[in-house]
């Protein structure tokens, strides 16, 4: 009995020491650490501590997994969000526990459909109203950073994707990567700032792709959309879109009405023919490749028949009136 109650003083104390020593190795680690350049470290969701630990590890923010783990168990566990996080190699436990637990870098998507007013609000929201205006400012001098570019507008010339606004990323470098990454995306549509079709240039493209965007909604009825464009501009008459106006008065989407229909601005395509001056929201892969491969067909209308999104392509006006007669049986118009 007493060797038993000898064992385990001896096992106890041992216990005590390796905590000792696990809690002053610790407490000391902030010591040994010295902080170099801030890496990016993404965590996806699902990760776990551990696998975070891991990842830090590799890219030199802190010299051991095993210790971040421990450290860990010893101070207690906590719940990072999935995002991208700026961590400065040869950090503490304490200073990459207090990065993330706090918020990510800051990020803005430019979504297609989106216009590039809405992208420079959701700027400044991130980022606040000063790095926006500088934004806005820099928007406009990067014009003539795009081969595509005509006018003084970057509208529909920025590339649809997340921007991570680091804490070395200007205003004038945001700018500057939508312009690099629309022009990417365009190169892998086929398209390029020499590129003509259908007696437009590689900017009236972009343009009507710009239109198919909002009009078609739904990527399977983007190449008819396109079409049905590229009939109404070799026809001579008006586009009457929608989206065009509602663009011109700041709106994205909602009814246009008969006053609305009045406004005289070359973004009325119910009063002026040919496309609108300048695109009118960012443009997905989809539209880019709907304007470049559209199909063949005679479509002068289209109609969404019912709340599923379903649209229905007409080559006449009778065979539109009767479609929108189906929207309203359906409870649209």
């Amino acid at each position: 009995m007493r060797i038993r109650r000898w064992v385990l003083a001896l096992v106890s104390v041992v216990a005590v020491l390796v905590i000792a020593v696990l809690w002053l190795f610790l407490q000391a680690e902030p010591i040994f650490s010295s902080e170099g350049r801030a890496v990016l470290i993404t965590v996806h969701p699902g990760e776990s501590l551990s696998q975070i630990g891991d990842e830090l590890a590799a890219h030199h923010v802190i010299s051991s997994s095993f210790a971040f783990h421990l450290d860990d168990i010893v101070q207690g566990s906590y719940v990072v969000r999935p995002g991208a996080y700026e961590v400065p190699q040869g950090s503490s436990f304490s200073h990459v526990r207090s990065i993330l637990t706090g918020p990510g870098v800051p990020e803005v998507t430019a979504s297609p459909g989106l216009t590039l007013h809405e992208v420079a609000v959701a700027v400044a929201n991130q980022k606040g109203n000063a790095y926006g205006d500088a934004f806005v400012k820099d928007a406009v001098a990067d014009i003539t950073k795009s081969p595509f570019a005509q006018g003084s507008s970057l509208e529909g010339l920025i590339g649809d994707t997340t921007y991570l606004i680091l804490s070395t990323t200007t205003p004038e470098k945001l700018a500057s990567e939508m312009v690099a990454s629309f022009n990417k995306e365009a190169a892998v549509a086929g398209l390029t700032p020499a590129t003509t079709l259908n007696g437009l240039d590689a900017y009236q493209l972009i343009t009507a792709a710009s239109i198919v965007e909002k009009e078609g909604y739904y990527p399977r009825y983007m190449p008819q959309v396109a079409r049905v464009i590229y009939n109404r501009l070799a026809r001579g008459g008006p586009l009457q879109m929608d989206s065009t106006v509602l663009y011109y008065l700041g709106q994205d989407g909602g009814t246009v009405t008969p006053a609305m229909l009045q406004i005289n601005t070359p973004y009325n395509t119910y009063k002026h023919t040919g496309l609108t001056p300048t695109p009118i929201c960012t443009v997905s892969s989809y539209a880019l490749n709907a304007v470049l491969h559209a199909p063949a067909g005679s479509w002068l209308y289209f109609e969404v028949v019912n709340k599923d999104g379903k649209t229905v392509f007409s080559d006449t006006f009778a065979e539109q009136l009767h479609q929108e007669q189906v929207a309203a049986k359906n409870g649209l118009g």
